[in-house]
């Protein structure tokens, strides 16, 4: 069955989707060219910026994380699709213009990986000042090549915020790999998205069924069972997180909820009660939180748990200003 949708011409969908965005928020966030996300209120010069990469229908990730206190740059693909390597390196080549330093944070998957890959060495021939962050932290892959799925968004808000204060490239790239070193993510799915060109399902669930482990784009999760309730659900991801992170008790955790696109902040709400409760019968400090829609994928019904082991300057980091169109705190 074909998902409807309130589209245009297929082929004209990502432009018309960042010139909507881009006319949504014109105090914070502008369009450089047709696909690249940038502030609206560039940096002072001399700190460092930061940059991504991804690709669109996962709103309001990522470029929905550009402004003050989080990113600088964002280079949007295609639906579901890195975007090419030239556009990525203009978009250093901006950063890092006038003897500038950039950090460029990438989610490991295969199309994203490779475009910047290309990227970087592009930018060292051309001697530009860039670092890059590699964020995988899905537990449902193996050691050494795990998915990056929400976690970026804690990396985008330490290191966004070491930056607008005037950290050094260096500093920025440790407070990133720091975060990156200490958050896990689980997904779950009970619904299928589909691809917004086509209106196509990804994949397949049956109605009494869910899945724990799902990759961003319905890619296979490591569990098939029965739905479960909010709490047995909750359960089940967090002792998963826990144990692989190796948290133990006097930790200070923070938990970020994604919503995958079709799941309600009611039922984010009800897993969030149980998983504060557990934390709190473990004797585990749950420092920050975050609940809400980061990055989804279109009408997909599930949701993305990250749990990340915060120290005081990750903590401070995380509270400091921020004033992105779908991350902003005083």
């Amino acid at each position: 069955m074909r998902m409807k949708k309130f589209i245009n011409d297929p082929k004209r969908l990502v432009p018309e989707l960042l010139e909507g965005f881009a006319l949504a928020f014109p105090a914070r966030i502008r369009l450089l060219g047709t696909n690249t996300v940038v502030r609206a209120t560039p940096k002072a010069a001399g700190k460092v910026r930061l940059v991504t990469l991804g690709g669109s229908g996962h709103e309001p990730g990522l470029s929905g994380f550009v402004g003050p206190g989080m990113l600088d740059y964002s280079v949007a693909g295609e639906i579901f699709a890195a975007p090419g390597a030239p556009r990525c390196i203009e978009a250093l080549r901006e950063a890092c213009r006038d003897g500038g330093s950039a950090l460029l944070i990438v989610l490991n998957h295969a199309g994203d990986v490779l475009a910047a890959n290309i990227t970087m060495e592009a930018a060292a021939r051309e001697g530009l000042n860039v670092k890059m962050v590699l964020t995988g932290e899905d537990i449902s892959g193996p050691v050494g090549d795990r998915r990056g799925l929400v976690g970026c968004v804690a990396v985008y808000k330490v290191a966004g915020a070491a930056a607008e204060q005037g950290a050094s490239l260096d500093s920025c790239f440790h407070v990133a790999e720091r975060m990156n070193r200490n958050m896990r993510t689980l997904a779950v799915a009970v619904r299928t998205a589909t691809h917004p060109a086509t209106g196509h399902p990804i994949f397949e669930l049956g109605d009494d069924e869910m899945e724990i482990g799902m990759g961003q784009h319905g890619e296979a999760g490591t569990g098939r069972m029965k739905l479960k309730t909010a709490d047995e659900t909750a359960e089940i991801m967090l002792e998963k997180l826990l144990a692989d992170l190796g948290v133990q008790q006097g930790d200070e955790l923070l938990v970020l909820l994604n919503g995958a696109g079709a799941t309600t902040l009611m039922e984010l709400y009800l897993i969030f009660r149980r998983v504060a409760r557990l934390l709190e019968s473990k004797k585990i400090k749950l420092a920050r939180s975050a609940i809400g829609e980061f990055i989804t994928t279109q009408e997909q019904a599930g949701f993305q748990m990250t749990i990340a082991r915060m120290d005081p300057e990750l903590i401070r980091l995380w509270d400091e200003p921020a004033d992105a169109p779908f991350f902003f705190q005083a």
